[in-house]
């Protein structure tokens, strides 16, 4: 029997079997099953592309770097979830199967815990440079059930593509906490998305490089919604008619989130404020499902 025949296959499976075994002592069996099913698919991941030592160096060294570069403004491991689609395929398998519900997608590395409150009609931009834009709409259960006092968090981008948390400093722009009115309606002021680049000065944009895939998410606006006894929904609104809406970084799109945007030049806002330069809206309500939804 050859070195390169049953006898090596032998070995490698002897490896996997003897870190199988040393699980077994696991007293959460959830925890149980997941330490098993990830040795048997990391082995034979190795074993399937035949990894070589320098090859298991690099992703030593690359997964080193992402830890590096995290810190409490920055979670490169999130976007490296994102970019390999693993946070949108976690989104899939969670996701309640309940007609009507608003489809949930990524919560990206962005989110700020304890984000200002805002009235609603008010402005969470506070200075975040862009078009201003006005967004409505309501918090409905699935069987059209208006959800007052429901919180709403919402964050987004400025005209340049960056978030608030990657400036210097302690700014909070782009970014609230608001509560929906009796009969559900949420309103506020913000700036109208853009598109840009996740992160690609790290680990992951280098991947991406690597792979010859572009780092640009479609414009879009962050919502996580949250009531009691009901899901919280983790969403985006993204605008129609973007150029990355069919290439995003982070497969993040659905076509039920695409909402359209309307152009204004000065004039009356719905808010009944008077507008004198360019301005946008965009209305679309978020539809929660119970707690127990399968």
């Amino acid at each position: 029997m050859s070195a390169e025949g049953p006898v090596g296959a032998d070995r490698e499976q002897a490896v996997t079997d003897e870190v199988l075994a040393s699980f077994a002592g696991t007293a959460d069996p959830r925890l149980l099953e997941i330490l098993q099913a990830l040795v048997r698919h990391l082995h034979g991941f190795a074993r399937e592309v035949r990894l070589g030592q320098g090859e298991w160096e690099a992703a030593i060294d690359f997964l080193t770097r992402a830890g590096h570069i995290t810190d409490d403004r920055r979670q490169e491991f999130i976007l490296l979830s994102d970019v390999l689609g693993l946070s949108m395929l976690t989104v899939a398998i969670n996701e309640p199967k309940t007609p009507g519900a608003t489809e949930a997608t990524v919560f990206g590395p962005f989110f700020v815990d304890g984000a200002p409150e805002v009235p609603l009609g008010g402005d969470l931009a506070r200075g975040a440079a862009g078009t201003p834009c006005y967004v409505s709409g309501h918090v409905l259960a699935t069987d059209g059930t208006p959800l007052g006092d429901v919180r709403v968090d919402v964050w987004g981008a400025d005209e340049d593509g960056f978030y608030d948390v990657q400036y210097p400093g302690e700014r909070s722009a782009g970014r609230g906490r608001l509560h929906t009115a009796p009969d559900g309606g949420f309103r506020f002021w913000t700036v109208l998305p853009t598109p840009y680049p996740i992160p690609h000065d790290g680990p992951v944009g280098d991947l991406l490089t690597a792979a010859g895939r572009s780092p640009m998410r479609p414009a879009h606006l962050h919502f996580m919604v949250t009531a009691p006894g009901y899901r919280t929904l983790i969403t985006h609104i993204f605008v129609a008619g973007d150029p990355y809406l069919g290439s995003d970084a982070v497969f993040g799109v659905k076509d039920s989130l695409v909402v359209e945007a309307g152009h204004h030049e000065g004039g009356e806002a719905p808010d009944g404020s008077r507008r004198a330069g360019a301005w946008t809206s965009m209305a679309y309500d978020l539809v929660l499902v119970p707690e127990d939804a399968d």
